[in-house]
Parts: structure tokens; C-alpha cells; sequence
């Protein structure tokens, strides 16, 4: 399939469903953002989007990763206790 292709059936679907026109890379974005949110392993989503490092993942979505700061402080906590 032609990349063009996608595009242009995303944008008809959109259309009749009179949603907002929005790119597959944002799709791509909000699946990973959802699927990290929820607690989903970084690199099953690391694979999922294809990027070659996890480092890539982090990088770009650690802000949306639950409660990442409580665990660090818990375990800084227990460490140092």
C-alpha cells in the first residue's frame, strides 16, 4: 500500500464520521501514549512503533509513564533506609 493511500482513506473515514481532521502519526502517538499510560511495558511499546532503541521511547513519551517519579523516590527511600 502506498503511503498516500493511507492518508487518503484516513481522511475519507474521518470525514464521514465527521471527526477532525487528524494524520496516522498522531494515531501513532495517541496509541503509544494510551498503551504507556496504562502501565503497558516500554519495550513492548518500543517494538510496537518500530524504533530501533528503546532509549528512542523513553525519550519521547517517559513524561506520560504512571507514577515514574514515585517509584524512584520509594526506592531512593527504601535504599537509603
Amino acid at each position: 500500500m502506498r503511503p498516500y493511500t493511507l492518508t487518503y482513506k484516513l481522511e475519507r473515514i474521518l470525514k464521514r464520521a465527521k471527526l477532525p481532521d487528524i494524520r496516522s502519526h498522531d494515531l501513532r502517538h495517541t496509541c503509544a501514549t494510551l498503551l504507556l499510560s496504562r502501565g503497558i511495558h516500554t519495550k513492548f511499546v518500543q517494538e510496537l512503533l518500530g524504533h530501533a532503541m528503546i532509549s528512542i521511547t523513553l525519550d519521547r513519551y517517559s513524561h506520560v509513564i504512571p507514577a515514574m517519579g514515585d517509584h524512584t523516590k520509594k526506592a531512593m527511600e527504601d535504599v537509603l533506609s
